[in-house]
């Protein structure tokens, strides 16, 4: 093949490194922004159908009311925040809460025996952690004489009135409560006594009824129950599936608004199929057939103690009561199962793995070996596992979530408001100026469902930092955009309050603020603002692609033209590899023709 001419050498290089940087663009819109279309998107945490169930599903057990060093308490809810936990479960003693009838005073410290408890529930609130109560352990005074601890009391009118009491002391900061633990057991019921569902179910409705008095908006949690594969004859322990079935027969369906479960792994994965004989995480589906066979479907289970055991390679097996897995497999199946429940079961709500630290708890005891952190707070595999797992979980991708989701922040004052009329069921709403939600999420609109009426205040609106970015709201005296929430008459609304954000760039996460404003509409009785649900999507432009697209045609093409047409012209003679010198192009003729005569 004849030379190619180099003017056109150049050129046709010249198109083929354009249509390799549209390649490139091509393959950056395919690789980066394809992937973020609303089809490629998980959605964790969205919009599920139950109430309770449309949440951060990551909780954990923890024991600070043991833990005397406040320093070690603020350093355990700071690592629970930073994990991404969203919910920690701690019990609250009656016995230390009223030591004496109608009496909640410390003698021995002198102050309120409200003060420890206090501490545990402002933390809460500084790292944004909503809490589950379990209220049990009634004072020596309630029980019978010389009963165990965990014994029901003489009159369950006084446990009701305890439960009434905290509910009203805790009013719009703690907003689920747990009524008593694992009563199929006799040793968490009367030690040595058979257990008693119908007992326990008066109990529950008397705490029910109190509760819902102190506030309407509070959610009680009927108690976990111990999973037994059998029950004994004696009826010292029943199988969780026997008690539950006897709870709905004794008419305690309607004093419940969630169901506890435990759910332990032992020693098999989490997608391991359920059997009464067997004990896995799934045996909880057994539970949600009684459920489903007594008619309340339309409920949630939380699951109270939840994870894998991951004992010390020389303990004795007989001590190996929740079996024995490695530190690697808890930390895998930990997550595995959170998802596994979060993708099969719509109504699995909170998930509280079984614990955070142990306090007071042996290392030669297989139950030291749940632990999340050592005593030093030296984290586990099974942390950072639940740590990368939760991370995914606190930006919003397109779709539709709730107000309890992982990626809403709420500081101040925020009730949690049950109405039927809210999306799923609840919604949160607060009169306090300076209360804040904050959103973080990934696309370029975002839609907030909602409630205007005439005691609507204002949110303030802040993206990023910036006042009213990527929004059309009005603005105040100061400059600063705002979201009004009178209306004359109480609606829900939809607004879409983001539109466009990003459209040619990968979407990146955004920081929403909404803050409860001083300043209202001059018509409003109160400042209430609110947040429902909100929605996230992403509608991207082509812009990227078909510029890519079209200048890799042109590239292409332009390169195949340069190539055709040096390929139909003659080539250029080849030039001399030397300079040529005239004089010495005599020289060299003259020398010729001398040696030709010579010859001659």
């Amino acid at each position: 093949m004849p030379p190619l001419r180099p003017q056109r050498l150049r050129r046709s290089a010249l198109f083929f490194l354009l249509a390799l940087a549209c390649l490139a663009g091509l393959l950056v819109d395919w690789m980066v922004l394809r992937p973020c279309s609303p089809a490629s998107f998980s959605r964790p945490g969205c919009a599920r159908a139950l109430p309770n169930t449309a949440l951060n599903p990551f909780g954990v057990n923890i024991f600070l009311d043991r833990e005397p060093l406040d320093w070690r308490r603020q350093r355990t809810m700071e690592m629970i925040e930073q994990a991404g936990f969203g919910w920690v479960k701690q019990q609250f003693s009656w016995a230390e809460i009223e030591p004496q009838p109608d009496y909640f005073w410390d003698d021995k410290y002198k102050k309120s025996s409200w003060e420890k408890f206090d501490r545990i529930v402002d933390l809460a609130e500084e790292y944004g952690l909503e809490i589950v109560a379990r209220l049990d352990r009634p004072p020596a005074w309630a029980r019978p004489e010389g009963s165990n601890p965990q014994a029901p009391p003489y009159d369950p009118h006084e446990y009701a009135d305890f439960v009434h009491d905290f509910v009203q002391h805790y009013q719009g900061r703690i907003h689920y409560i747990q009524i008593w633990n694992e009563p199929n057991l006799h040793t968490e019921w009367r030690e040595g006594a058979p257990v008693d569902p119908r007992a326990y179910v008066k109990l529950l409705a008397l705490a029910y009824q109190r509760a819902k008095e102190a506030d309407p908006n509070v959610q009680v949690l009927c108690a976990p129950l111990s999973v037994h594969s059998g029950d004994d004859p004696q009826r010292l322990v029943l199988s969780e599936l026997t008690y539950l079935e006897e709870i709905y027969q004794a008419g305690g369906a309607v004093y419940f608004d969630i169901m506890s479960a435990n759910a332990y792994g032992f020693e098999a994965p989490p997608e391991a199929e359920p059997d009464p004989s067997r004990y896995n995480f799934r045996r909880v589906e057994l539970l949600r057939l009684i459920m489903e066979k007594y008619g309340d479907a339309d409920k949630a289970i939380w699951f109270n103690e939840y994870g894998w055991n991951a004992a010390s390679a020389d303990m004795a097996a007989e001590q190996l009561t929740w079996g024995r897995v490695s530190e690697q497999q808890q930390a895998e199946w930990t997550v595995e199962g959170i998802l596994y429940a979060q993708e099969h079961w719509p109504w699995a709500g909170v998930i509280a793995v079984w614990y955070f630290q142990p306090i007071d708890i042996s290392p030669q005891k297989a139950e030291y070996y749940f632990r999340l952190v050592n005593e030093d707070f030296t984290p586990l595999p099974v942390y950072a596992a639940v740590q990368k797992a939760a991370a995914d979980w606190a930006t919003a991708v397109p779709g539709l979530y709730e107000e309890l989701c992982a990626p809403v922040g709420r500081q101040g004052d925020w009730q949690l408001i049950y109405d039927d009329a809210a999306s799923c069921g609840s919604y949160v709403a607060s009169n306090e100026a300076g209360s804040q939600l904050v959103l973080t999420f990934q696309g370029s609109e975002l839609k907030l469902r909602l409630r205007r009426g005439p005691d609507g205040g204002r949110f303030l609106v802040s993206l990023d930092g910036v006042s009213g970015r990527g929004t059309d709201l009005p603005q105040d005296e100061f400059g600063r955009a705002y979201l009004d929430l009178y209306g004359p008459d109480v609606e829900w609304v939809e607004i879409e309050l983001i539109q466009g954000l990003g459209r040619e760039l990968p979407p990146q996460a955004h920081r929403i603020e909404l803050t409860v404003a001083d300043e209202k509409a001059a018509a409003s009785s109160g400042h209430l603002c609110t947040l429902d649900a909100f929605e996230v999507g992403y509608h991207r432009s082509y812009l990227l692609f078909g510029l890519s697209a079209g200048l890799l045609l042109v590239g292409l093409l332009g390169s195949l033209v340069a190539l055709g047409q040096s390929l139909r012209q003659p080539s250029i003679p080849e030039a001399p590899t030397t300079p040529v010198n005239p004089w010495t192009l005599r020289a060299d003729e003259g020398l010729e023709a001398s040696d030709s005569a010579e010859d001659a």
